[in-house]
């Protein structure tokens, strides 16, 4: 039976985590993770997602519950993530990373850790959302040179980054299949006189409001017709079991990396 530990327990994701590990026989919830000035520390993790009392209090001391046949499950901060890939390399525990938001030398030190650790980091862990890449790429090899690609996403208002992660993978998986890098391409910010569409650039549009989970759509507009893939999520449990796909995947693997939901689900 794998070991989990979740970090950011006390968040939506985290306790959709929580709940998701506790419905899966073949895991066992071994700690669950707060902040150090959380006022739930050493609450009870079935008290706090209304599974009844668990015997597992939350606790802001990580390192006390890593070992080396456990996965971190982490959907957190940027900072925080690094600081837990630091906890984690002590103790060789695998980790699963779910947190968006990273600035590029955040990026850097994050994909530094995959010499010495086995990670799988994603923007998204939805299993459509993985599979939606794959549908990109072929769309793109077929319409990207003769169409105006905009990627459109929508989530809660409480999301702090923009665009979301998901969208900059559909930008990602865009820009790879027209063979340039997303940088050279991304329009991020359009206001006032900004003139006619330049050809080739990938838009995006990012909208926040009430309680969205995550809607993303990448349009190719051409002339004449308009091709739409779409991916809608109701429910961040969506995101929960498609995490805990890839730490129990991520168990298996014998040596260190870093790896994506494509790995997990055998697409590359």
């Amino acid at each position: 039976m794998q070991k989990i530990i979740i970090t950011g327990a006390d968040g939506r994701m985290g306790r959709a985590l929580l709940s998701a590990v506790l419905d899966n026989p073949q895991l066992q919830l071994v700690g669950a993770v707060v902040k150090a000035d959380s006022s739930l520390i050493g609450a009870d993790v079935g008290e706090l997602i209304g599974r009844g009392r668990l015997d597992i209090a939350l606790s802001s001391d990580l390192s006390s519950l890593l070992a080396s046949d456990t996965i971190l499950i982490d959907f957190t901060a940027p900072q925080a993530t690094l600081d837990n890939l630091a906890a984690a390399l002590k103790h060789r525990s695998g980790v699963v990373i779910g947190t968006t938001g990273f600035n590029a030398e955040q990026l850097i030190e994050m994909n530094s850790y995959a010499d010495r650790l086995a990670v799988v980091y994603a923007g998204n862990y939805s299993v459509g959302v993985n599979l939606s890449l794959q549908l990109l790429r072929l769309a793109t090899r077929v319409m990207g040179a003769d169409s105006d690609i905009e990627i459109i996403e929508a989530h809660h208002r409480h999301k702090v980054d923009a665009p979301s992660g998901t969208a900059l993978m559909m930008g990602e998986a865009v820009a790879e299949a027209l063979g340039q890098p997303l940088q050279a391409l991304a329009v991020t910010d359009r206001a006032g006189q900004v003139g006619a569409r330049a050809p080739g650039t990938i838009g995006f549009a990012s909208l926040r409001g009430g309680d969205t989970v995550g809607e993303h759509t990448v349009l190719f507009a051409a002339e004449g017709e308009r091709l739409e893939i779409s991916h809608k999520a109701s429910s961040r449990q969506t995101f929960a079991r498609g995490a805990l796909k890839a730490a129990q995947w991520l168990a298996d693997q014998d040596k260190s990396g870093l790896y994506n939901m494509e790995d997990v689900l055998g697409f590359r």
